[in-house]
């Protein structure tokens, strides 16, 4: 079978195409060796600035056409645009020519949002999918249609549910030297996160080991106060930490406050036991101690 061939050869002979040339997409590309890169981006100037990097650029905001030949000759396709009121943009202007491509596996980022809240309950992949905000109800809506897709053409389509990403330039040090990090305590309340580099180890091992109609946590091992990340980031920085402010009295954004408004433990059990992931940063603190030794809160001061 096709997969078994990407999974023989390995991604040092895969030529990629990235649907959202985004955050996480560029670290999944710096990680690996391919034969060729190409993806989507909004807008031309963009576009352009990649080329320029080598990887074949295509602005979503032109004519499709010029993609049309990197598209089809991919052996693995990563899908980071998210959904909208209208369903999911790439299927409906790309399924066609998605289908009728050589690539065998199909990575579609998304969200564990789509659990809804658990009341700090522990869930894993066998949880049943209660999303509660309208991002997540998309998200979860787009998850079935590229499954469907997966069903219908026999490309192994592979869904990874994130968590909180962080990194490089996206973190608590970053904050901090900016003045934007703030302390928001409610009781009681949890988030996992993600370090970049390990959402890019995670899909290189599912690369590696295909599974059509996977669903995968990618998550850390430790599900923490955000508080508490603040304060670790401060004590590595030397800095006092923000004041505390109480969750009823902070002024957050609708988006912001719908993240608190739930509450779970996601279990990261799956990509280790099947995939074999070993995580470079099992928590927050050794993703934050790599960071500060690196220079980041001193180059974003």
């Amino acid at each position: 079978m096709e997969s078994r061939a990407l999974d023989e050869r390995g991604s040092g002979r895969v030529k990629l195409f990235v649907f959202g040339l985004g955050y996480s997409a560029h670290a999944f590309i710096r990680s690996n060796s391919w034969t060729h890169v190409a993806g989507t981006v909004r807008e031309h100037d963009k576009a352009q600035r990649l080329k320029q990097d080598g990887i074949s650029a295509h602005a979503l905001s032109q004519d499709d056409t010029d993609l049309t030949d990197d598209l089809r000759r991919a052996d693995a396709i990563l899908v980071s645009v998210p959904p909208d009121a209208e369903g999911d943009p790439i299927l409906k202007r790309f399924s066609n020519k998605i289908a009728s491509s050589k690539a065998s596996w199909i990575g579609y980022l998304s969200t564990t949002g789509v659990y809804g809240d658990h009341a700090g309950m522990w869930v894993d992949e066998a949880t049943p999918a209660t999303p509660q905000s309208r991002s997540s109800v998309q998200r979860y809506a787009a998850e079935q249609v590229w499954l469907d897709l997966g069903r219908q053409t026999g490309k192994a389509v592979q869904i990874f549910r994130l968590t909180g990403i962080y990194g490089p330039g996206r973190n608590a040090l970053a904050n901090l030297a900016q003045g934007t990090a703030r302390r928001i305590v409610k009781p009681g309340q949890v988030f996992n996160r993600i370090h970049v580099e390990d959402i890019a180890a995670t899909l290189a091992a599912s690369l590696r080991k295909p599974r059509a109609g996977a669903i995968y946590n990618v998550t850390d091992d430790e599900p923490a106060p955000p508080q508490d990340v603040v304060t670790f980031a401060s004590w590595l920085a030397s800095v006092e930490p923000p004041p505390e402010i109480a969750f009823e009295a902070a002024e957050m954004s609708p988006v912001a406050r719908s993240f608190y408004a739930e509450n779970k433990r996601v279990s990261n059990r799956l990509i280790k036991e099947e995939l074999g992931v070993r995580l470079a940063y099992p928590t927050y603190r050794e993703g934050l101690q790599a960071l500060y030794v690196a220079g980041e809160f001193a180059q974003a001061a």
